[in-house]
């Protein structure tokens, strides 16, 4: 019998780490479950896990695109081409500013300069507390009252930003 300098070894298994528990997967799982034989489900799924978590997590998307036959890159490729999917958890409550020209013609601008200033955040960030998430929008649909935001998906128009002050409980 001869032998081989070369020992035939079994492949290493690499377990996939993952970020989710198993709740989160349980949510993601129900969500797929409930979805996925819609026509055209892969945004009504990324919708329905960004409503449920609050944002649709890196490790959800190879359990989406296994469910959906697709491929890793495509989902992703969703995920990031759409401004309104977040990829990490948001703070407790979420702001989006509105952006638009008409906003910005009556004072988008300088609220946008306030409420920076006052979360000590930009666009995509969250504070370090953790209370708020800043997001900017590109119309609300409110330009006859703008500036306009949404905090926690409720529309506010008119914004001061003694009003913004007001709105997140912070006396100036």
């Amino acid at each position: 019998m001869s032998t081989s300098t070369f020992e035939r070894k079994p492949p290493i298994k690499l377990a996939e780490l993952s970020s989710l528990s198993p709740a989160d997967i349980a949510t993601i799982n129900g969500v797929l479950a409930r979805l996925k034989e819609l026509p055209g489900a892969l945004l009504p799924i990324l919708h329905g896990i960004q409503d449920a978590l609050g944002y649709v997590p890196k490790d959800a998307v190879p359990i989406v695109a296994k469910s959906l036959n697709l491929s890793r890159a495509e989902v992703h490729g969703v995920v990031s081409f759409y401004h309104w999917y977040r990829t990490e958890k948001p703070g407790e409550h979420v702001i989006h500013l509105c952006r638009a020209e008409a906003c910005q013609a009556v004072g988008g601008r300088a609220l946008e300069t306030h409420v920076k200033t006052r979360l000590g955040i930009d666009f995509h960030e969250t504070t370090a507390d953790g209370r708020y998430t800043l997001e900017p929008a590109y119309c609300l649909g409110n330009c006859a009252v703008g500036p306009s935001l949404l905090i926690d998906m409720q529309l506010r128009g008119r914004v001061t930003s003694a009003r913004f002050d007001r709105l997140i409980g912070v006396s100036a």
